[in-house]
């Protein structure tokens, strides 16, 4: 179902809390801190849209409970993680490249943007909650590849997170556990969720929202993710380009052999 004035309503909340973030950065000086509220803003949205429903059907509250639980660990993991950190370094280069004037031009180019990427993907949230039609089999499928992506997001990014920590790992690369058979295996578990949720709206009958898996996917392997990160990593550390050889970006597979041998589960830089 879907249901313009409602989609709007999502739209709108989600503006409101970019701009009330917005003014935190202007406090703090990084709109990095938009990181933090990008999971929530698909919350927000989801919320807005099950205020609309007078009786929420099972898929309604199945939705809400799966983005809950996807938007309270993806956003304190990025808190955690960003804690008492400069801004990060893809921000400090769209601060430079839009200056002067970059603290009132933030208000559109990072918050208002993110926001309305965030509205557009979240059209299988509107679709989910605003239809009463009975689960099928889709619904399970979808909650099932929901689970599978929030463990390789979950788990992707405690492993790197505890390898990060632990100072012997200093000028390594991290290739063991998920990142073993991906190099990128959170991604790849966020990409999942999305197509999880498409499955789910999808039983619903809305299969116009397939455009959110597909836009969720591309920023994820060219524009936010798998692209920018790895743009010039083999330059700045020539292990990963052996890691990079023998490993799968996105779709976790096994280790491929390289000059007749596996590398090591972890190399040098």
């Amino acid at each position: 179902m879907f249901d313009l004035d409602i989609y709007l309503d999502g739209l709108v909340i989600i503006l409101v809390a970019g701009a009330l973030t917005w003014l935190l950065s202007m406090v703090k000086r990084d709109v990095g801190i938009v990181d933090s509220l990008w999971a929530p803003m698909f919350l927000l949205a989801a919320i807005a849209y099950l205020s609309h429903v007078a009786e929420p059907g099972a898929r309604a509250l199945i939705v809400i409970v799966l983005v809950g639980l996807w938007a309270l660990r993806l956003t304190s993991y990025i808190t955690w993680r960003n804690w008492g950190e400069a801004e990060d370094a893809r921000y400090q280069a769209i601060r430079k490249r839009n200056q002067p004037g970059f603290t009132f031009k933030s208000l559109y180019l990072v918050f208002g943007l993110q926001g309305v990427i965030a509205w557009v993907v979240s059209l299988p949230l509107l679709a989910a909650i605003l239809s009463n039609a009975p689960l099928g089999v889709l619904d399970f499928l979808g909650v099932g590849l929901w689970a599978v992506g929030m463990t390789f997001e979950a788990v992707g990014d405690w492993q790197l997170a505890r390898f990060k920590a632990d100072p012997a790992n200093h000028g390594k690369v991290l290739d063991s556990g998920l990142w073993r058979y991906s190099r990128h295996p959170n991604y790849f578990g966020n990409a999942c969720i999305w197509w999880g949720f498409f499955l789910v709206a999808l039983s619903a009958g809305a299969w116009w929202s397939l455009v959110s898996p597909i836009l969720m996917t591309f920023l994820l392997l060219k524009v936010s993710g798998v692209t920018l990160l790895e743009k010039d990593i083999g330059e700045r550390r020539p292990a990963y380009r052996g890691y990079i050889e023998r490993t799968n970006a996105f779709v976790p597979g096994p280790p491929r052999q390289v000059d007749g041998h596996e590398t090591g589960t972890e190399a040098k830089v």
